[in-house]
């Protein structure tokens, strides 16, 4: 399947979220610097020149390159416009984690890269395979002369995050933006694999994927219980929803969602006092960064998350922020289906 033509598949479900994406309050990244996020929220009309997703859902069925395999130079179409790249790449920078898991899960090593704001590490799941490149900054705060000083190639990064620093990136290295991480990371791997000239590997990986997903969704069974995906930030908890990352998993799986949490949205805001608003057969909780800046404990404590169906039957259970929520890409969205066959699978 072409870039293309995958890039189309993304169109309905970009259009919808653009109903009430601005519910959501700043970004993760962007509070203050003390919180991470898979995008999605008021910060994306500014990055999208304050058009709706609507717009933007166009935009991304128009990412690709019409250069064949081993093609160079070949001209990029991405959500900033048009890049050329004139060879292959041997030397490219990601600007955020979704582009690390792209380029390590493509074979490729990234000499630089920004992580999340208050979290310099590496991804421990890619870890063995990133080699050793180099901080250039945060997500929110690129730094510029550490990006130019790594004499890069290529620059891969999203609008949401960056759209300011383009021009400047842009004539640091050929640089190509998708529009945002979040639950478009399907297309953004394959812009990503297109920037890179390794297409035919993408559409494998994204194909075993798939095929995994189905697989999973089949051997649950006809009956599939419902899943709760809740996640405690410093300021705020979360019930994600079908416009993020985690979101399109499910859905590829088959496996639904409480109603509050079957929306076009990233995700519905609650307070601890309304925990029970998570209730579904199964649980499972991610936590931002360190467990006592959230009010995760105190919220557990509440009589009202003990009375939860999925708490008194043994069916809530913390899982990996760094994939469940964080990771944005094709090697933690593997790692997240082996999650889901352990707990649902008998």
């Amino acid at each position: 399947m072409s870039l293309r033509r995958r890039g189309t598949a993304a169109v309905g479900l970009a259009v919808a979220a653009a109903l009430s994406l601005s519910a959501c309050g700043s970004d993760d990244g962007g509070s203050g610097g003390s919180a991470k996020s898979d995008g999605g929220d008021k910060k994306a009309a500014v990055a999208t020149g304050g058009k709706d997703f609507g717009d933007a859902a166009k935009k991304t069925a128009a990412y690709g390159t019409d250069a064949k395999a081993g093609q160079f130079p070949r001209t990029l179409t991405h959500a900033m416009g048009k890049t050329e790249i004139k060879s292959a790449p041997k030397r490219v920078v990601v600007l955020d984690v979704g582009e690390f898991d792209n380029v390590v899960s493509l074979g490729v090593k990234p000499v630089g890269y920004a992580p999340s704001e208050g979290d310099a590490a590496i991804p421990s799941y890619l870890k063995k395979d990133a080699g050793d490149p180099k901080n250039v900054g945060t997500i929110n705060n690129l730094n510029l002369e550490a990006i130019a000083g790594l004499k890069p190639d290529l620059i891969l990064g999203s609008q949401l995050r960056a759209a300011d620093k383009y021009d400047a990136l842009s004539k640091i290295a050929p640089t190509v933006f998708s529009i945002r991480p979040g639950f478009t990371w399907k297309e953004n791997y394959l812009l990503n694999a297109a920037a890179l000239d390794r297409t035919a590997k993408a559409e494998s990986e994204l194909g075993a994927y798939e095929a995994k997903a189905k697989k999973l969704g089949e051997d649950i069974g006809p009956k599939k219980p419902t899943i709760s995906m809740v996640r405690y930030l410093p300021d705020r908890i979360r019930l994600y929803a079908k416009a993020s990352f985690i979101g399109t998993i499910l859905e590829d799986t088959g496996l639904p969602r409480p109603k509050n949490q079957q929306i076009d949205d990233l995700a519905a805001e609650i307070s601890p006092e309304k925990i029970d608003e998570a209730d579904a057969d199964w649980i499972f909780t991610g936590v931002y960064g360190d467990v006592k800046a959230t009010k995760r404990d105190t919220t557990q404590a509440n009589p009202l998350w003990k009375n939860l169906k999925a708490v008194k039957e043994g069916r809530a259970k913390d899982v990996s922020d760094e994939t469940w929520y964080l990771g944005l890409g094709v090697t933690a969205a593997d790692l997240v289906l082996d999650d889901l066959r352990a707990d649902l699978v008998k």
